[in-house]
């Protein structure tokens, strides 16, 4: 019998554990461990140029490091607030472990203004920043065509932000 006692204890802490696992990595999506492209030859004279979205967003990244901006939204959580950001800043081209980002600063607003499908959940919408950040991983398209991609709202899900080379460029 105390065979029997010691196996069922044993079976209640592993079941224990198991929950405390599942319970642990239930938030864990595809974005909280995403590592990068793991590109690393692209150049900045590469990145620089016109970059837009099929929500109507432009950027040009110039070759001085500055940047334009218009009707960008906001990274991971901050896209559910509704926002969009236009005006002026920096970027640059990084490169770690994991592969090239495009830092790119928005230092000065000219306008903020609502996505038409924002999905805020709160009538009390926070005020857009005046200044901001995003980190676009650096990625290929089948055509080896560059493409710059950022995670927006729930991680869980990894919903990208994608912007392409803008037509004409």
């Amino acid at each position: 019998m105390v065979g029997g006692s010691r196996l069922r204890a044993w079976k209640a802490t592993l079941g224990g554990l198991m929950v405390v696992l599942a319970a642990l990595t239930a938030c864990a999506g595809p974005y909280q461990y995403y590592e990068g492209t793991g590109i690393h030859d692209t150049t900045a004279g590469e990145v620089a140029g016109g970059w837009e979205n099929v929500e109507g967003t432009r950027v040009v990244l110039r070759k001085d490091g500055t940047a334009l901006l218009e009707k960008l939204d906001g990274q991971d959580f901050d896209f559910e607030d509704g926002w969009r950001l236009s005006g002026t800043g920096t970027w640059q081209l990084t490169d770690d472990n994991g592969g090239q980002v495009v830092r790119l600063t928005l230092t000065a607003r000219t306008r903020a203004e609502s996505r038409p499908t924002a999905t805020a959940t709160d009538t009390s919408t926070p005020e857009p920043p005046s200044t901001y950040a995003w980190s676009f991983y650096v990625d290929r398209d089948q055509n080896d065509e560059l493409k710059l991609f950022f995670f927006h709202g729930d991680p869980d899900i990894g919903n990208t932000y994608v912007m392409t080379r803008e037509t004409g460029s």
